[in-house]
């Protein structure tokens, strides 16, 4: 007898097809099984939410359509995890089928269950036979106090885990042993094995992290044991990795914001390397936080967990935590955990600021920062300098008729890139030629303006091209940032340079700044720190000293080396407060000074925030939808407990021929504003009809942003 599934389908929230879509099935499907469905002329994957249930009322059952087949072999999700996909969509304000479908590897909603049959035949027959496991584990280094420390408070931590230690403490070593003391723990007859996930903010931090977990846990394991996830790798990489996680196999999961969502049925630890990383928040689609949903789904798998008296932890690790997480330790829902020391007692960097007001005019390397290089290098000692600016300068420019880069299809300026000679905007990714002559006036001397990576390597390698090393031969300079490590496997190959000692200086983007383990280097650079003290955006001093302090952390981390250890940084403004709690490394204080601002201001974390945004082909058109939309917003429940601005212009305007135009709106209350926007939404439906907005592609609702 025919029964009656509730399945999920990816319908974006304006569709108006509701969460999910009722379907006949000769078989009863448990809620999790993947399925193919017909919607419309299409044949689309889908997810069992609930059922078996009887005919939704008003349906015609001879009109309704029937499940095509589920995909066998594969078991069902959990009901966490459904769980944690319905708290996704339902707090980010998406539709349940958007969030769902887009945490399923993008090839398994293109294979039929014949072509997966095919996969899972081909995986079964290549994967490692159980003997291979038990063989000799690495040996692991003796526990620092502090690391014994955090590793016998862990068992006893019922919240979530902030991890506070300095750069060099000995954080991954806690986060291997507390994967290992998981992973100990036998499952009991038909549970899968215990599983654990693992994140980090960006792609480039995954090779070296996954080279440690696989050197330490694959004689234990197996080679299958340890998979890594993130948008660098192929769709049937994705899809293997998924599968290993799905069916157990993998026992540990090594992956950036998308694995949040990765089906792990024996899930008992996550941990979130650098969790203050803006990285972690998504900026298209379902604007999810990764960190905050990591906290959520170790609580609803602990609550699943629990009739078995078992629980799943989650350990938040950073040497500068945000400021969100902090405050969260200091309220006492969050335990702090601190290891202020650096392993083998070795220093943090001191500390030199460089006053570029009594510096030569033009000057982008300071002289005493100069000659401070020169004499590490001489000792066969390395160098960092970090530049948040890729390319050779910001902008091309004309003196006589100020003529400048301009993107025709962006409100910002094309990037100079010498190596090729092209102009780049890194928005679009428009890109041409350098002109022989400045197109508007003809005149043939047309100048960079500003500074960026590529051109500091080149002044560097000029600078010191008679320097010698110990072993005589002239220093050399390399970059690594986004353009040198484009292709694959060039970010290997530039950092096996780098810990090899062929390279002497390293110029690098934030990339170069967090997570590497650099033991040669011995002095960290900022030449351009200012840049961030007078931003609009609140957020902006909380990101600076994160990223210095990370970056003065690559610095000293072998111990016998760590006492002349320095970090340099180039400032217009050596007053400025930051830098006096960047001076002492002081975290804490600089973390109450922000958060007391931002609590007299409202400001997260003692205030909510969304934006409504709009993409139209005119500023006109996007700001007319959103006046609509807050003129629609009069009269809702709770409307009174919430603050909408004026919509504005983003700070780049126009991109790709898009203009963009943005509504912040606040609220005290975090339970309100998710009240508020849950109302609003249908009627954000209807501002699309409004006359002024006809010319509207888009909008969406970006809720906790991190860019106002």
């Amino acid at each position: 007898m025919p029964t009656w599934s509730s399945v999920v389908v990816a319908t974006p929230a304006h569709s108006g097809l509701g969460p999910a879509l009722s379907y006949r099935s000769e078989l009863s499907l448990a809620p999790g099984t993947l399925v193919r469905v017909p919607l419309g002329t299409r044949e689309v994957l889908g997810v069992v939410w609930s059922g078996p249930d009887e005919p939704p009322p008003g349906l015609d059952p001879a009109q309704a359509k029937s499940v095509i087949g589920a995909l066998e072999g594969l078991p069902p999700l959990s009901a966490a995890w459904q769980q944690l996909v319905a708290f996704s969509a339902r707090y980010y304000q998406r539709s349940l089928g958007e969030v769902a479908l887009a945490a399923l590897p993008p090839q398994l909603r293109e294979l039929d269950a014949v072509q997966l049959a095919r996969r899972l035949k081909r995986r079964a027959n290549t994967a490692a036979p159980a003997d291979r496991v038990g063989g000799a584990a690495t040996v692991a280094p003796p526990s620092s106090d502090e690391q014994a420390a955090v590793l016998a408070a862990l068992p006893t931590a019922t919240e979530p885990v902030l991890l506070y230690g300095a750069t060099g403490s000995g954080k991954t070593e806690v986060y291997l042993r507390a994967t290992e003391d998981a992973l100990a723990q036998a499952a009991s007859e038909g549970e899968p094995p215990t599983q654990v996930l693992v994140m980090v903010p960006e792609i480039n931090l995954t090779p070296q992290l996954e080279a440690r977990f696989r050197e330490r846990f694959a004689p234990l394991y197996g080679e299958g044991a340890v998979v890594s996830m993130h948008s660098g790798m192929t769709p049937a990489q994705r899809l293997a990795s998924w599968l290993a996680a799905h069916s157990g196999q993998a026992r540990i999961v090594l992956g950036t914001r998308m694995a949040v969502f990765a089906s792990m049925p024996g899930l008992r630890l996550i941990v979130v390397d650098e969790e203050h990383d803006p990285s972690y928040k998504s900026q298209d689609g379902a604007r999810y936080s990764a960190r905050d949903l990591a906290v959520y789904r170790a609580k609803v798998e602990s609550e699943a967990l629990a009739p078995r008296g078992q629980r799943c932890q989650v350990i938040l690790g950073s040497a500068t935590p945000s400021l969100e997480s902090w405050h969260a330790a200091d309220q006492g829902r969050y335990r702090r955990l601190e290891m202020p020391a650096r392993i083998g007692g070795g220093a943090l960097p001191r500390l030199r600021l460089v006053d570029m007001n009594h510096q030569p005019k033009g000057a982008s390397i300071a002289p005493p920062l100069l000659a401070a290089m020169e004499a590490r290098i001489a000792r066969g000692e390395q160098c960092l300098v970090l530049l948040n600016r890729r390319g050779y300068a910001p902008v091309l420019s004309c003196d006589a008729c100020a003529w400048k880069s301009q993107c025709p299809h962006c409100s910002a300026f094309r990037v100079f890139h010498k190596l090729d000679r092209t102009l780049r905007c890194h928005h679009c990714g428009f890109s041409s030629r350098v002109p022989r002559s400045c197109p508007d006036c003809g005149n043939l001397d047309i100048a960079p303006v500003g500074r960026g990576t590529e051109q500091i390597e080149e002044q560097l390698a000029g600078l010191l091209s008679d320097v010698k090393r110990p072993d005589g031969q002239t220093a050399r300079v390399a970059r690594m940032d986004a353009d040198t490590t484009r292709l694959k496997g060039s970010l290997e190959q530039q950092l096996a340079a780098l810990h090899s000692g062929e390279v002497d200086v390293l110029v690098g983007t934030q990339m170069v700044a967090k997570g590497h383990d650099f033991r040669r280097i011995t002095l960290v650079a900022s030449v351009n720190a200012d840049a961030a003290l007078f931003a609009s955006d609140y957020r902006a001093p909380e990101r600076l000293f994160a990223l210095l302090m990370q970056a003065a952390g690559r610095a000293g981390r072998d111990a016998a080396q760590s006492g002349a250890s320095e970090m340099w940084v180039q400032t217009w403004h050596p007053e400025h407060a930051l830098f006096a709690s960047l001076r002492k490394y002081d975290f804490p204080g600089f973390a109450a000074t922000q958060l007391a601002e931002r609590e007299a201001a409202g400001m997260p974390p003692f205030g909510a925030q969304a934006l409504l945004r709009a993409d139209a082909r005119t500023q006109e058109a996007a700001q007319a939808f959103l006046n609509a939309a807050a003129e629609a917003a009069e009269g809702l429940p709770h409307r009174d407990e919430v603050t909408l601005y004026p919509a504005v212009p983003l700070t780049i305007q126009r991109v790709a021929n898009v203009e963009r135009a943005q509504l912040l709106v606040e609220s005290a209350s975090r339970a309100a504003l998710q009240r508020f926007l849950a109302a609003w939404q249908p009627l954000l439906l209807d501002g699309r009809s409004v006359p002024g907005a006809r010319g509207l592609l888009r909008f969406a609702v970006d809720v906790d942003p991190l860019v106002i």
